[in-house]
């Protein structure tokens, strides 16, 4: 199964349109909140949303919808 991660944290409105956008997508998704770990906080501070296909990070800021779909059903052939 594809692993498709968004990292992000609370109150980030860029994350709330990457969230609509992969709810939109409806490929399911694992969120990481940020906030919940020292590392990813110092790794993301500035770069959120980050979106991860498979543990390679893809996207920063603002998710290509037309090019991660072309990406899952790259995958799904």
């Amino acid at each position: 199964m594809t692993s498709l991660v968004l990292y992000g944290r609370p109150g980030c409105h860029l994350c709330d349109d990457a969230r609509a956008v992969l709810r939109r997508i409806g490929h399911p998704f694992d969120e990481v909140d940020i906030e919940s770990d020292d590392k990813l906080l110092a790794r993301y501070l500035e770069r959120i949303p980050v979106i991860a296909l498979d543990g390679t990070e893809l996207y920063d800021f603002f998710v290509d919808e037309t090019d991660l779909r072309e990406r899952l059903d790259a995958r799904v052939r």
